[in-house]
């Protein structure tokens, strides 16, 4: 499978192993994100850290904030700040990101805190929203560091600051000029991936601008390239089996039995109709070029043609950051940023699928090349002849904040501000027929004895511009088919954009002394507007009173328009309580509020607690309580519906009774013959405009430790709790097929087909459920003395998920998901990947001109989701084994500096021990039999950079 070509890239690759090992073999241990502030300076300056708007000189207050510096990114091989965060050991769940294929390839990289989903964790620029969640679009040479807030944070940011915030805090006052650029590729030479910024910098008396442009480049990675994804796998029963699709290279097409009988194919089951694919080498014009469709043997490898591991994309972008003093008081400041962004999914040829609920396309029995004979209402095939599903996006995405600051009296600040964001997202998809042409195409036909050529129609009637087209027979390429094909194969465009409108006013500063220090004070007024529109092409807009549209039904969807307005008024005190008192070197208490008036949903209001208690200087005690909001976005409300191709697993499958509701297994022979033909089936989701905004509450508490006896060390420990209700989203399909069948529950929501069949499925969004979740954080920080080989750094950080319960209809015990420790997929109702443990490692070294970093990155084992949430007592029994191992990655580099012509070089080698991620097969996930949100599928990966600094 793995064939080094290129003797060159083999020698440098060896060269690269060899000294990056070398260089950091003298070390052993784990993660790249520091703590700013981990060594302690001198300078009283007041900053504002992310989580309060209340100036202190404090670094550490009562909400947990995990710090990436820009040290720690440059010592990385990323060249996007998605592949740099998602490492951090809050995140779990399912954040999207480029290995994401299909239901991805837009190229966004989200960040999913707590495992409670992207839409919960509030993406911020210097303190300021941005209007798209992706964190790619943030140029990484613009970055001083990234402050990632792990608490609730409603009272202070607003909506969708329940799990907590990531803040992006940009570099300022650079002088001079930056040129870095970057190349990496994978030990199975492909995944190339490059990057170039340049940074330019002025500062003077009166102040400062930055201006930036950055480019990068990740090229596409096959499936059919990885021995773990090459083969669509199913675990069926405790068995691993190759799985697939029943839309085959051959055809899947059901006529009568007495039809196949007579012809003499006999096929087993006494059912009323048969399943036939053609036989190698046949032609397709006779019944006996078909044999009986095997579900064992004729499933389509959709893996090995066409889909990608990581999608292809590229990345441009630009940036200015600038600040003007007007007067002694008053300085004005801007931050612009354009970025754009193009990528593309790539998926298997598409699977047609004549029936009524999918495609609604007849194979007609008058058909010319039909040699049945008969209408072929179930009639599906894999249309290789159209070539590979493509779905290409470009989005531009900009950025721009002006605004005024400055001061008064001894101790008040104020910041006036403007932001205007917009995004604009182009897609092009491929791959697709035009639905009535091909009606046309698949319907009667004749052979006109004139020009001796087949047409549309029958002879009284023939359809003009209509070329038949042939599903039976192999493809051959003939001209008269690929102009057929070409001519009904169109090429849809759909468009969306974005944008956000925001004016704010705070200010911050001491109302009065306390015996224990200043009351101090932070409040504010925000007016924002938020805009979504999506608008797809006619060709891909489904049909009113249908769930159909003119192409095939996977690609169907609608179009959805929608604005809404917030005003927020808010407030935050900072009250010190005690001061240098035994057993109390601090104690201080912060009380914050906000009020937020939704032009949609109404208005709500939400509280902050934080208590921050220093017994002793060398020991931090801290604890938060926060009420938190997410208020539905425009698409949760107004989305159409359309169809998704989600993977299941049948509780039908070998159904011999004994379901709780008729229902359930409706059309099923109860003789233990029944198995599904498909593992995927057609769900449609959609919007619900009476949505209302989640609720829920947090808890911290926790502690830090910086020793005076141990210079350079410090550790913390932070509980934490997350309960949240009124949930938005979806019940699950694998969760509604389930409890029709267990409790009778939900049946409504889904239906089969005579053969019994799913034909149909119905998950709308809705404020469904419940999410319980709580664990521990805990980070360990130590800079060892200046030694005579070098200074050494040590840091650990890691996340426990305790429990991480997910109720997906509140108060309905029976649909509670216990997730920690488990993978659970959306498409079972789950939220993703909750490993029990996550951590973050690093070692780093420096000496004179050299250094050198180890990153390790750890996921602990996990369960798999297998028919239901309770504990397999025997896996072995069940002929697979449903748990996988705890997986770690090891990243290492070694730089020089060569300071005559300020050069770095760095080279580095990620996932040194080229770890290939674990199955978890097609019926828990629908890309390449593994978890691409949390594991990696690259393997191993070489990299170098060069950075000179004038």
């Amino acid at each position: 499978m793995r064939q080094n070509r290129n003797e060159l890239l083999r020698a440098v690759r060896y060269a690269l192993y060899v000294g990056t090992a070398a260089a950091v073999g003298l070390t052993a241990a784990p993660a790249f994100a520091q703590d700013e502030g981990a060594d302690k300076g001198d300078t009283l300056e007041t900053i504002v850290v992310t989580g309060s708007r209340i100036r202190r000189v404090d670094l550490e207050n009562a909400s947990p904030v995990f710090t990436i510096d820009k040290t720690s990114i440059e010592k990385t091989g990323a060249v996007t700040v998605g592949d740099l965060i998602q490492r951090t050991p809050a995140i779990a769940g399912a954040a999207t990101n480029p290995q994401v294929n299909n239901g991805g390839g837009d190229g966004f990289s989200t960040v999913s805190l707590r495992g409670l989903g992207s839409d919960r964790t509030l993406l911020l620029v210097n303190g300021h929203r941005v209007n798209v969640n992706d964190v790619n679009q943030i140029p990484a040479n613009a970055i001083e560091r990234i402050e990632v807030l792990k608490d609730g944070a409603s009272s202070v940011y607003g909506s969708d600051a329940i799990a907590g915030v990531v803040n992006f805090i940009l570099r300022r006052d650079f002088q001079g000029l930056e040129i870095s650029t970057s190349y990496g590729i994978t030990d199975y030479d492909d995944g190339a991936r490059s990057d170039f910024q340049m940074t330019f910098g002025h500062n003077s008396d009166r102040g400062s601008l930055m201006v930036g442009l950055n480019y990068n480049k990740q090229d596409a990675i096959s499936a059919a390239d990885r021995d773990f994804s090459n083969i669509a796998l199913t675990l069926y029963s405790g068995e691993v089996i190759v799985g697939g699709s029943s839309r085959t290279a051959t055809g899947r097409y059901v006529v009568p039995r007495s039809v196949a009988e007579a012809n003499g194919i006999n096929c087993a089951g006494s059912g009323a109709e048969v399943a036939l694919t053609l036989r190698d080498g046949g032609t397709g014009r006779n019944i006996s070029d078909f044999r009986c469709f095997s579900n064992a043997t004729d499933l389509y490898n959709y893996q090995k043609v066409g889909n990608v591991l990581v999608t292809p994309q590229e990345r441009a972008g630009m940036f200015a950051v600038g600040s003007y003093r007007i007067s002694d008081n008053v300085e004005a400041y801007i931050e612009a940023f354009y970025n754009k962004t193009q990528s593309s999914s790539i998926l298997a040829p598409l699977p047609f699928d004549g029936r009524p609920s999918v495609d609604n396309v007849l194979l007609s029995g008058d058909s010319y090349y039909n040699p049945f004979g008969v209408d072929i209402v179930d009639g599906r095939l894999r249309l290789e002849r159209i070539g590979n599903r493509q779905t290409g996006f470009t989005r531009n995405d900009q950025l721009l904040t002006v605004g005024l600051r400055g001061s008064f009296g001894d101790s008040w600040q104020w910041d006036l501000s403007g932001l205007y964001a917009a995004s604009n997202n182009y897609s092009k998809r491929t791959g697709y027929l035009y639905t009535p042409a091909l009606t046309d195409a698949l319907g009667p036909s004749f052979l006109d004895p004139v020009t001796n050529t087949v047409r549309c129609g029958t002879p009284d009637a023939p359809i003009a511009g209509c070329v038949p087209v042939d599903f039976f027979g192999p493809f051959l390429g003939s001209p008269a088919q690929i102009a057929a094909l070409n001519t009904i194969s169109p090429t849809v465009r759909n468009h969306s954009n974005s944008s956000t409108k925001m004016v704010t006013g705070n200010i911050s500063g001491e109302l009065f002394e306390l015996p224990a220090g200043a009351l101090s004070l932070a409040a504010g007024a925000e007016y924002r507007e938020e805009y979504f529109g999506f608008f797809p092409e006619f060709l891909a807009t489904t049909i009113p009173g249908t769930t159909n549209c003119y192409i095939s039904n996977e690609a169907c969807t609608g179009p959805v328009s929608g604005s809404y307005d917030v005003t927020d008024i808010y407030g935050e005190l900072f009250v010190p309580i005690l001061r240098d008192v035994p057993f109390a070197k601090a104690l201080n208490l912060t009380v914050g509020a906000r009020y937020s008036d939704y032009s949609n949903v109404g208005d709500t209001t939400n509280a902050k607690y934080g208590l921050e208690w220093r017994p002793i200087d060398d020991l931090l005690v801290r604890g938060t309580y926060a009420e938190v909001f997410r208020a539905p976005t425009i698409t949760d409300l107004y989305s159409p519906q359309s169809a998704n191709a989600i993977g299941f697993t049948d509780p039908c499958n070998g159904y011999t009774g004994g379901a709780a509701d008729p229902r359930a297994c409706a059309n099923v022979t109860p003789d233990g013959t029944f198995r599904q033909t498909d593992t995927q089936l057609s769900g449609y989701n959609g919007g619900n405009p009476n949505l209302k905004p989640e609720n829920g509450s947090v808890f911290t508490y926790g502690v830090i430790y910086d020793p005076s006896w141990l210079e350079g060390f410090s550790t913390s420990v932070d509980i934490w709790r997350y309960v949240l209700h009124d949930t938005i989203g979806v019940i699950g399909a694998q969760t509604i097929l389930d409890q029709c069948y267990n409790y009778g529950r939900y049946c409504n929501l889904f239906s089969r087909n005579p053969n019994g069949e799913i034909a149909r499925l119905d998950d709308l969004t809705n404020n469904v459920g419940r999410v319980d979740t709580k664990g521990v954080d805990i980070g360990i920080k130590y800079r060892l003395p200046e030694t005579s080989i070098g200074t050494f750094r040590f840091s650990l950080d890691t996340t426990y998920v305790a429990q991480y319960d997910n109720e997906q209809v509140e108060g309905d015990g029976s649909t509670r998901l216990r997730e920690a420790g488990r993978f659970n997929p959306s498409n079972k109702g789950g939220d993703g990947n909750y490993a029990r443990w996550r951590g973050l490692g690093n070692v780093s070294w420096n000496w004179g001109a050299w250094d050198a970093n180890w990153n390790v990155n750890y996921v602990h084992s996990i369960k798999l989701w297998y028919a239901d949430f309770t504990d397999v007592p025997s896996p072995t029994s069940q002929g697979t084994v449903l748990r996988r191992g705890a997986y770690t990655y090891h990243d290492v580099s070694v730089g020089y500096q060569i300071e005559p012509i300020n050069t770095h070089i760095s080279i580095g080698i990620d996932n040194i021990n080229d770890k290939q991620p674990p199955l978890l097969y097609q019926n828990n996930t629908l890309n390449a039999n593994t978890d691409e949100r949390t594991y990696r599928t690259m393997g191993r990966f070489y990299w170098a950079r060069l950075g000179i600094k004038f």
